[in-house]
């Protein structure tokens, strides 16, 4: 069964929807760029001649073949992948919400392995790390150069086993060396749920997977029986998950047929408006929306919708900036190909890629002095030539305590002020 996601990483929570080798389900090519593959071909295999007969030990065929696709999907964007059968196994696994691992969300940014969020209540979150975080190093090996797939099945592995990272802090030039203990990652969505001062609810959603919308649903029900006045809903940090799945967490705030993505490839059939299929459930209740750099793919497709049908305020930082739909294309074998087929656009048409959205009240979050620095300005490069000539080891393991939370202050004042002015507004309808 294909499947689309809206999402931005690794933990990895990617868009699925489908597709095969070079030119699978795409419109059939020119006679002339045909002639010009078929030369290509002919180089390949030329290449795959020498290789087979001529290299130093006779090579496995497999994984002359596994090589050179884990290359040419590389050489697309971050995001598209060759997986061999162990690879789209895990990313299966994951999607069923259950594995060992660290907790974390990892990117490629800028040529270098990056956090977009860690998981809440896992080694990682408790460790400190933080999205924006560079891992430079994993059981002192360096990151170089490393495939997203590649970083996972690292990252990942049996409970109860370690794992070292070497992190670099946005901002800051010293090393953080930490050491990790796997456990069993269990993902659930909906990480909070409760009422706040002055009858606010408050829903924390760390990411988008099968049962979101179920559980969202209810637990939304729940809060709506205590008559809540406003909603904060917390997206930070999620780093996005199922396409379709962010489009029902959207119905949730709608109206019947408004329009929540559009998503634009070059099929034909990749091309679509998803409008809302019914009156969402809390369509009426004063909503705000918090995002930050961890915020991404699936998330930005909620924080778009809500900000361009000025259903709720948008706060916090600007989110991560994935808007690319990949699609998953198994293979006879077990594998798989995961392959960027579309971008997607907020219901104004905004494309995000990149840019991500900018929060309609900004509110950086305030963290204790110590962890202020200047803006690290070193290129991927730079840090890893550093990191080679040894002009800096690692410092002490280093464990940053949870910041005071601002930005949900700031939210709750806002939901404050909004019943304040509807009071008001009430009263001078009556007199």
């Amino acid at each position: 069964m294909k499947r689309r996601w809206g999402l931005s990483s690794a933990l990895i929570v990617l868009t699925l929807a489908a597709s095969q080798a070079i030119g699978f389900g795409a419109k059939r090519a020119s006679l002339s760029e045909d002639e010009a593959l078929y030369r290509e071909s002919d180089l390949f295999a030329d290449a795959m001649k020498i290789v087979r007969s001529d290299y130093v030990e006779e090579p496995e065929p497999k994984r002359l073949i596994y090589g050179a696709l884990k290359g040419m999907l590389a050489t697309l964007d971050p995001y598209s992948q060759f997986m061999d059968p162990d690879s789209y196994n895990e990313l299966k696994i994951d999607t069923g919400g259950e594995f060992g691992g660290l907790g974390i969300e990892v990117t490629i940014k800028e040529d270098l392995l990056t956090v977009i969020a860690p998981i809440d209540d896992t080694p990682a979150f408790h460790a400190g790390i933080l999205a924006g975080d560079r891992i430079v190093k994993i059981d002192g090996d360096l990151t170089r150069g490393i495939t997203l797939m590649d970083a996972v099945k690292q990252l990942r592995g049996k409970p109860n086993t370690t794992v070292k990272l070497t992190i670099l802090r946005e901002g800051e030039t010293a090393l953080k060396e930490l050491t990790l203990t796997r456990t069993i990652i269990k993902i659930q969505s909906i990480r909070e749920a409760t009422l706040l001062e002055e009858h606010i609810g408050y829903i924390r959603l760390s990411d988008f997977r099968e049962h979101t919308t179920d559980d969202l649903e209810s637990n939304l029900k729940r809060l709506l029986k205590d008559e809540i006045n406003g909603l904060i809903l917390d997206l930070r940090n999620n780093p996005g998950g199922l396409l379709d799945v962010s489009v029902s967490v959207s119905e949730l705030f709608l109206l019947r047929q408004q329009l929540i993505v559009s998503t634009k490839g070059r099929l034909r059939n990749q091309n679509q408006d998803i409008y809302s299929r019914a009156d969402g459930l809390a369509k009426d209740v004063p909503l705000v929306v918090l995002i930050n750099e961890g915020s991404a793919s699936a998330s930005e497709i909620v924080a778009g919708a809500m900000q361009d049908h000025h259903r709720g305020i948008v706060m916090g930082t600007k989110s991560h900036g994935k808007a690319s739909v990949q699609t998953i294309f198994p293979l006879k074998d077990g594998s798989a190909l995961r392959l960027t087929t579309s971008k997607y656009f907020t219901p104004k048409g905004r494309s995000i890629h990149g840019q991500g959205i900018i929060p309609d009240v900004e509110v950086p979050l305030e963290r204790p002095k110590e962890e202020e620095g200047k803006a690290n300005k070193e290129s991927s490069e730079d840090i890893f030539e550093r990191l080679e000539s040894k002009e800096e080891e690692p410092s002490e393991p280093h464990v940053v305590k949870k910041p005071l939370d601002n930005q949900l202050a700031r939210a709750v004042d806002l939901l404050k002020g909004i019943q304040v002015y509807r009071a008001r507004e009430k009263e001078h309808a009556i007199n």
